[in-house]
């Protein structure tokens, strides 16, 4: 999405936002929701909470936004980002992830089989399923535990450098865009790290 989209997009949530932030029950018991790292979008604080987006979406159980918002206030990352990223990890999702991280874990213990096959019990609702899935998840043991990390952990640095270039592209070619509207030459500066972002 768009820098300026993703802007706009959250500008809509900035009355609520104000509201949170300024209630003095929040300012008192918790003043580290107030701070602006946690609300708004820069190069830094997005890249941040992509990164412990991913990670926590990895989390089983029903913890990974409460691990997010953890996470958003020791790192300084924007929250409602990091929160929004863990819903990558869903009930249709998780499975294939998790083949994945088992497959992972594998490189540690080559001494495990083959990931069985998760097969749910037929007409099953989705409350039924979660503790099909985590039964399953019991029998895949340490590879899978250790392959979640791994992943996790894989995701989160791979999120948070496709955000860095992402944002640097996105300023480098608002800048030459600009430029080239009003006739100037492209200023060599706009390529180097010092450029404005």
């Amino acid at each position: 999405m768009p820098r300026h989209l993703l802007r706009q997009w959250t500008r809509r949530f900035q009355p609520v936002i104000d509201r949170l932030t300024s209630n003095p029950t929040v300012q008192r018991f918790a003043p580290s929701l107030a701070n602006p790292s946690l609300w708004h979008l820069n190069r830094r604080s997005t890249a941040r909470a992509v990164a412990i987006g991913l990670f926590c979406g990895l989390i089983p159980g029903p913890l990974q936004m409460a691990g997010a918002v953890v996470l958003c206030l020791i790192f300084r990352s924007n929250f409602p980002l990091s929160v929004i990223t863990t819903l990558y990890t869903n009930p249709f999702t998780i499975v294939p992830l998790y083949l994945v991280a088992y497959e992972y874990g594998r490189l540690l213990f080559p001494e495990a089989g083959a990931a069985t096959t998760f097969a749910p019990p037929p007409n099953t609702h989705l409350l039924e399923l979660l503790p099909a899935i985590a039964a399953w998840m019991g029998e895949l043991g340490k590879p899978l535990a250790v392959g979640i990390v791994l992943l996790a952990i894989t995701l989160a640095a791979l999120g948070w450098v496709a955000v860095r270039i992402g944002w640097r592209l996105h300023v480098v070619h608002a800048w030459r865009r600009r430029a080239r509207r009003r006739g100037q030459p492209v200023p060599p500066w706009c390529f180097r790290r010092g450029a404005r972002q």
